[in-house]
């Protein structure tokens, strides 16, 4: 689908203007926006704005990393967003220059949505350019990655909170992955607006700046939330391997305790055990009673040296 926006001398706003119409005297900028467009509306690239072959391709390609391109008549930027269900990235692709902004995207955008719409809202629309509409979608990406980060971090911290023996493994590394999902695309789309901030082909004027500014801001605090989460988590891990190994290492010392005592227990059974007829014991009145309470006396002794050796203390 094409949709078509532009603005007049006038400062009013024409929707659905025919793309030969656009070029009128009468119209400052307009904005073309190729929503999910089949592969004859897409061709518009080259046939209609004849757009640099190279950013093209970008645009046909599948998921491009965040990045900016400068060409002689116009800039290129390929931006990310994500699926707030699965976290995976979803491309925008934005072209511009003074009197016009065209943006691309294979599926249906929310953040371009928005923005639309707020300019078909606008009752005032004086001053404003195509710049303006870049930083708009910029800002609403951005805006879209806090609610996936703090959902993300208030599980962070639930399962933080919940007992060390109650610590689910898989839900740990399901956070991390969705973590390192995010860390994807936050970590370009920063370094995407520090180049916008410091480039010297995009004219930003002294106010305009400063709202680029916020959104780099805005991504600076996302990569902040976003490697500390990442930090508790390997906490967190680190924690739960070492409870885990404390009671496994419990649990041996326990058996081995166990296994000692009765080493000279079968010793002494294995002895009696044997089927030679000339052990002086075998005929002796109370030598089942002697060798029971020998092998009572020794299993006491060992329980109590070890007792005092602290074997059976647990850390808690």
């Amino acid at each position: 689908m094409i949709r078509t926006a532009a603005i007049t001398a006038e400062q009013t706003i024409l929707h659905n203007v025919p793309l030969e119409q656009l070029h009128g005297e009468n119209i400052l900028w307009y904005w073309v926006d190729l929503d999910q467009p089949t592969n004859e509306e897409s061709a518009i690239l080259q046939d209609f704005f004849a757009f640099h072959p190279l950013a093209i391709e970008d645009c046909l390609q599948f998921i491009q990393r965040p990045k900016l391109d400068y060409y002689d008549n116009h800039s290129f930027m390929i931006i990310q967003s994500i699926n707030q269900k699965t976290l995976s990235p979803e491309e925008i692709d934005i072209f511009w220059s003074s009197n016009f902004i065209v943006t691309f995207h294979r599926r249906k955008s929310a953040e371009v949505d928005t923005v639309w719409n707020r300019l078909f809202d606008a009752k005032k629309i004086k001053n404003l350019n195509p710049v303006q509409i870049l930083y708009h979608l910029l800002d609403k990406v951005v805006d879209r990655f806090f609610p996936s980060v703090y959902q993300i971090e208030d599980s962070l911290i639930q399962l933080e909170a919940e007992e060390s023996d109650q610590y689910q493994a898989d839900d740990l590394f399901d956070i991390r992955k969705e973590l390192l999902k995010l860390r994807r695309v936050i970590f370009p789309m920063r370094e995407l607006l520090y180049r916008v901030l410091n480039s010297e082909r995009i004219q930003l004027t002294k106010k305009s700046k400063v709202y680029f500014k916020d959104i780099y801001d805005h991504l600076l605090m996302l990569t902040e939330i976003v490697e500390s989460n990442r930090e508790l988590t390997k906490d967190i891990r680190d924690s739960y391997l070492s409870v885990n190994s404390n009671r496994m290492n419990s649990i041996m010392m326990t058996l081995t305790v166990i296994t000692t005592i009765f080493m000279p227990l079968t010793f002494i059974a294995g002895i009696y055990g044997m089927n030679f007829d000339h052990m002086p014991e075998l005929h002796w009145q109370y030598g089942y009673f002697a060798v029971l309470g020998l092998m009572a006396g020794i299993s006491i002794t060992m329980f109590v040296f070890f007792w005092k050796k602290g074997w059976f203390k647990q850390d808690h």
